[in-house]
């Protein structure tokens, strides 16, 4: 019996239109599975940590679509950063602003919209 991780699809700001046609996020979606006791030990890996790999570490275990990661639009991956915050520790995220303690609901973030037209030849 295969043991199958849940996951999800995450939506892209990039809506893929930046990602030539046939590449993988092409789409305007990736999939990600759910943080298991695996990325937690990324999380908390001093090494990593150190040499300031920790959050690539993180998202390429995360992900289950194949791409070339390097080749990841940086909106794209802080979307999926976000995503995956919520999916492991919930939506609400406690900040201190101006002195009082608040949060920030993150699953009502927006990404900015392009301000120029692509289209993909």
């Amino acid at each position: 019996m295969e043991f199958t991780l849940p996951t999800e699809i995450i939506e892209l700001p990039s809506k893929g239109l930046l990602y030539p046609e046939g590449h993988p996020l092409a789409s305007g979606e990736v999939e990600m599975k759910y943080m298991t006791a695996k990325e937690e030990d990324i999380l908390t890996n001093q090494n990593y940590i150190k040499n300031g790999t920790v959050i690539d570490k993180l998202l390429k275990s995360l992900l289950v679509t194949e791409f070339d990661y390097n080749g990841l639009l940086v909106g794209d991956k802080n979307a999926i950063m976000i995503a995956a915050r919520i999916l492991s520790y919930g939506k609400d995220y406690p900040v201190e602003y101006n002195g009082e303690q608040v949060e920030v609901d993150l699953s009502l973030l927006d990404a900015k919209p392009h301000e120029v037209e692509y289209k993909r030849e």
